[in-house]
């Protein structure tokens, strides 16, 4: 089945479709970058689908890379691009729940077509035919639905990672999940244990950027969280009664995530700011819910939780950091700003307030009413400070270590207090931070 559209390849994957048809073979860009094309959007890679076989392929082109050839993948390079050339195939059992034991090569376009996950992927394209559309990818587009190709069930058998990518694609377009695909992701949540934290990471970090980071709550309504942040299913029904908050405490992390900028870090770092509240609760005698500790509770847990997938180490070391820091108590006056500027450090002192912010428009209307106008404070402050160019690190000190040696100081431990001391002065007041009036100061208390 064909559409009639027209999508404008790069020059160099219409040379490698090209070069394929003169040969006698059939050619044609396939999924996302299809999909993507029909949206308006910029496809990110040009994948190639193609009936000539991997060796075929070979000899059609100078430069190949043998980057998945067991599967009927080279990358044929043009210049510095490269695109990935796939021989038709179809999957053979999926014996792991992830991979299938083996592929066979076939002739037939639809039948390749057939194994791919959503129907919104499983579109073809080459300027002689035009779309070709088997699986109705583009009523489903129109509709703005996630649909599996064929039966559902056995999509997600065959690789249980499209459970995951059936939630983040829904988030990266805002689409709805088609209700049988819905009923299976359900039905085979469990079976997400079977892949790799890689994976897993990586379609956590897609959807978490997305334009709907709020879809998380597909995962906790379809059981996916069970397996993926199992902490989250009881912040979900973890109440807050105080005058701050008026969502529980899973809801109102929905809300912060939301909220927060569209970038990995401060999204996850509102995925998981509160999640230590749940075994940090109390309850006092008004009725009122406190969760006293929860900053350094959550921070613990997340360096575990990170770690467990494969996040890399400025990623665990910031997203703790901001967790540790969301809690605090900071006031529109400049000495607390410099003061927490240096405990956090100046680079990520715009991502903490961004938290600040995120955490705050989350929370009741009181809250929102009450810190707003003090974070907006904040932030007039803490530019001032960076366009005065204010000391609030050892690095912005007007004296060194080497200065204080030259002034009779011993090298040790002691010169490193000394130099902390002279910073103290400077971040309480920085008319301070002069040459003259610091070497002045030194061995004084």
């Amino acid at each position: 089945m064909t559409d009639k559209i027209h999508i404008e390849m790069p020059p160099a994957a219409a040379r490698v479709v090209g070069r394929l048809q003169q040969a006698g073979y059939e050619a044609y860009v396939v999924g996302g970058c299809v999909r993507d094309s029909v949206l308006g959007r910029r496809p990110g890679d040009w994948d190639i689908t193609t009936s000539a076989l991997p060796s075929q392929v070979k000899a059609l082109f100078r430069r190949t890379i043998d980057t998945g050839i067991q599967h009927g993948t080279v990358t044929v390079m043009d210049g510095r691009e490269g695109y990935e050339v796939t021989t038709y195939r179809v999957d053979g059992i999926y014996e792991d729940g992830r991979h299938p034991k083996n592929v066979e090569f076939t002739s037939s376009l639809e039948e390749d077509l057939k194994r791919r996950d959503f129907t919104i992927n499983a579109m073809a394209y080459n300027d002689a035919e035009g779309l070709v559309d088997c699986f109705g990818g583009m009523e489903d587009l129109r509709r703005g639905v996630i649909r599996c190709v064929g039966c559902a069930r056995e999509r997600f058998s065959e690789d249980a990672l499209r459970l995951m990518r059936a939630v983040r694609f829904s988030a990266q377009l805002g689409f709805a999940i088609e209700e049988d695909t819905l009923q299976a992701a359900k039905e085979l949540a469990q079976t997400l244990s079977k892949v790799s934290k890689e994976r897993i990471q990586v379609e956590l970090n897609k959807l978490l950027t997305s334009p709907h980071p709020d879809y998380f709550r597909l995962l906790y309504e379809t059981g996916m969280t069970k397996v993926v942040l199992p902490e989250f299913d009881r912040l979900m029904e973890l109440p807050q009664r105080n005058p701050f908050h008026r969502y529980t405490v899973g809801e109102h992390t929905l809300k912060a995530v939301e909220a927060a900028p569209p970038r990995l870090i401060p999204r996850l770092t509102m995925l998981l700011h509160d999640v230590g509240k749940g075994w940090t609760g109390t309850t006092d005698e008004q009725g009122c819910d406190h969760f006293y500790g929860h900053a350094q509770a959550s921070r613990q847990w997340a360096e575990g939780f990170l770690r467990g997938l494969k996040y890399d180490n400025h990623t665990i070391q910031k997203v703790c950091l901001l967790i540790g820091w969301h809690d605090y108590a900071l006031h529109a006056d400049k000495k607390a700003i410099r003061r927490l500027m240096n405990k956090v450090g100046q680079e990520n002192f715009p991502d903490l307030l961004d938290v600040f912010e995120a955490d705050t428009l989350a929370k009741s209307d009181y809250a929102i009413s009450l810190i707003m106008p003090e974070l907006d404070k904040i932030r007039r402050l803490t530019a001032e400070i960076l366009k005065e160019e204010e000391c609030v690190s050892l690095s912005d000190l007007a004296v060194k270590g080497s200065d204080l040696i030259a002034a009779g100081m011993r090298p040790g431990p002691q010169l490193g207090k000394e130099l902390q001391r002279l910073l103290e002065l400077v971040l309480e007041d920085p008319c301070r931070n002069t040459r003259e009036y610091l070497l002045g100061q030194i061995g004084k208390e």
